[in-house]
């Protein structure tokens, strides 16, 4: 890969909404030159997927997102991947990694609430036969994402402690 692609990934994962006319005059190329290597690197699946990083707290929508560790047994030819494949392909995975450790999988799931998540971990994870045990974390607050950090919202429902 080239210096320009390096870079062009670069200015993307800051702002994936830079424009090729943007990323042209940061890189000193032609917006023609820009929109083609960007192109390239969305063929090739360097690029796969654009998107906006959310600050949840912000909404009014209620959604629950926790990370589920699974320790699997890797089966044979295929290792740690087709558990994994199967588990990604569930609506709920939002991220899902092969990790090193106590646990082999960490899974980022989202769901309506603390019960459907607790369903789908039970009803749908648990239940492959490669699964010897689960254990799901909540995730309470989001202090960083992606690198973004998450502003305080300014309505928010904290109850004191204080008498």
């Amino acid at each position: 890969m080239d210096k320009t692609a390096k870079d062009i990934i670069a200015i993307l994962a800051e702002d994936s909404r830079a424009s090729a006319a943007k990323i042209a005059v940061m890189l000193g190329i032609t917006e023609q030159q820009a929109a083609e290597k960007v192109r390239q690197l969305e063929d090739s699946g360097v690029i796969v997927k654009y998107t906006a990083i959310v600050n949840e707290d912000a909404l009014d929508d209620e959604s629950v997102e926790a990370l589920i560790e699974v320790k699997v047994t890797p089966q044979r030819g295929s290792g740690f991947d087709a558990i994994a494949q199967e588990i990604a392909e569930h609506d709920e995975v939002k991220n899902l990694y092969l990790m090193s450790g106590a646990y082999d999988l960490a899974v980022i799931v989202a769901g309506k609430s603390l019960k459907s998540i607790s369903r789908f971990v039970s009803e749908r994870i648990s239940t492959y036969d490669n699964v010897l045990s689960t254990a799901t974390h909540f995730i309470l607050k989001k202090y960083k994402v992606e690198g973004a950090l998450m502003k305080k919202c300014a309505d928010t429902n904290r109850l004191s402690v204080q008498p």
